[in-house]
């Protein structure tokens, strides 16, 4: 019985080393033969190490100046996914920046997304946010009165850590599935915005709507503006460049931030 256990134990441990090794070597190959940041990229600015970090940069026709958002990628980086979005953003009327978080690296496969997720110390992010939005503050094209953050789940919860860190340089704050804050105190910030938009999934197993709830609850009790959906039927990272323009949820959703924006910034809904 005890030769049998043994057996099964140098099973389980060696089907353990095997998974280990390929979640390793899915990271190592996609790092050396997957996409590239530069690839989506057509602008630059300086990060918090001053150094030069790669973005994206789309601008709507005329001289200015426009209301501007400053796009916040989900974890797997500044893909061609973002640049889409960017453009339709532009499209209605906004200079859009969407910096890289990650320094040089963008991935499309889950185990390096999870990753760089994790290796990326949050201050350097922070840090580098801030950088970008000084940046984005610079264009020509800007009324830095007019500014929004916006992002989607890491960049989402990146939207509202930049909102609550500078609320006076970012009046509006968007974040669709990203991790939100629920104690009283650290959401005061706010109380100076213009207002919140916060999108979620009723079936998302990252953020819960217990959670979303509280953050609403809290938003309320401070009366800071919010928009707050739960949509049902749906989970996390529900809306992607393929499906934002698209009748059904996706495209509700994304409408959604665009007549936000539009009656903050224009005086009026799409």
């Amino acid at each position: 019985m005890g030769k049998w256990i043994k057996r099964i134990f140098l099973g389980l441990a060696a089907l353990l080393g095997l998974l280990v090794l390929l979640f390793i070597g899915s990271i190592i190959i996609d790092a050396l033969f997957g996409p590239k940041t530069a690839d989506f990229t057509n602008s630059s600015y300086v990060n918090s190490a001053g150094e030069t970090s790669l973005g994206y940069l789309a601008e709507p026709e005329g001289p200015g100046p426009h209301p501007a958002v400053l796009l916040l990628h989900e974890w797997w980086g500044l893909n061609e996914g973002i640049t889409v979005l960017a453009d339709a953003l532009a499209q209605e009327g906004y200079v859009v920046f969407a910096p890289d978080m990650y320094r040089g690296r963008v991935t499309s496969q889950i185990p390096r997304a999870l990753y760089l997720r994790l290796s990326t110390p949050e201050e350097q992010v922070k840090n580098d946010i801030d950088a970008a939005l000084a940046h984005l503050m610079t264009l020509p094209a800007v009324d830095t009165t007019r500014i929004a953050s916006m992002g989607f789940c890491f960049g989402g919860g990146h939207s509202l850590m930049l909102g609550l860190r500078q609320t006076e340089n970012v009046p509006l704050t968007i974040l669709y599935y990203g991790d939100v804050v629920t104690d009283i105190d650290l959401l005061e910030p706010l109380m100076d915005s213009r207002g919140v938009l916060g999108v979620f999934g009723e079936e998302d197993q990252q953020i819960f709507v217990e959670d979303v709830l509280e953050f609403e609850s809290a938003l309320n009790t401070l009366d800071i503006p919010n928009e707050i959906t739960i949509y049902p039927g749906v989970g996390h990272a529900f809306i992607n460049e393929e499906n934002f323009n698209q009748e059904g949820t996706a495209g509700e959703a994304w409408q959604q931030a665009i007549d936000f924006l539009a009656r903050n910034f224009k005086g009026e809904s799409s």
